[in-house]
């Protein structure tokens, strides 16, 4: 199966364009420097950078989350996915990991 394939749909019923249903090509990053998604480090303007990226998410983005979802299911260790940062994402998995660890236990008490 091609690339292009897992991106669109068959064509679209009132239009000879491909209907796209991947939820990357709705994103509002898809028009802003993929480099500010990326900061290069994690701390001075790395951070500064990073805030950036995630304003763009939170205030401008229609699939946040589904590209947070996207994140996690795909274990995103780098960038700014779904408004999140990968130290967002760590802490994330840690919260939920602990409150299944306690689920876990009040079912066996």
């Amino acid at each position: 199966m091609s690339r292009g394939s897992l991106l669109r749909t068959n064509r679209a019923p009132s239009s000879s364009r491909p209907a796209v249903t991947d939820w990357r090509h709705r994103g509002a990053c898809r028009d802003v420097d993929p480099d500010l998604f990326f900061p290069d480090g994690s701390t001075g303007p790395a951070l500064l950078q990073a805030e950036d990226a995630k304003s763009v998410c939170r205030q401008h983005c229609p699939v946040v989350t589904e590209c947070l979802r996207w994140a996690l299911e795909t274990d995103q260790k780098y960038g700014v996915w779904g408004g999140t940062s990968e130290a967002d994402r760590r802490a994330m998995k840690r919260r939920a990991a602990r409150n299944r660890s306690r689920g876990g236990q009040e079912e066996t008490a």
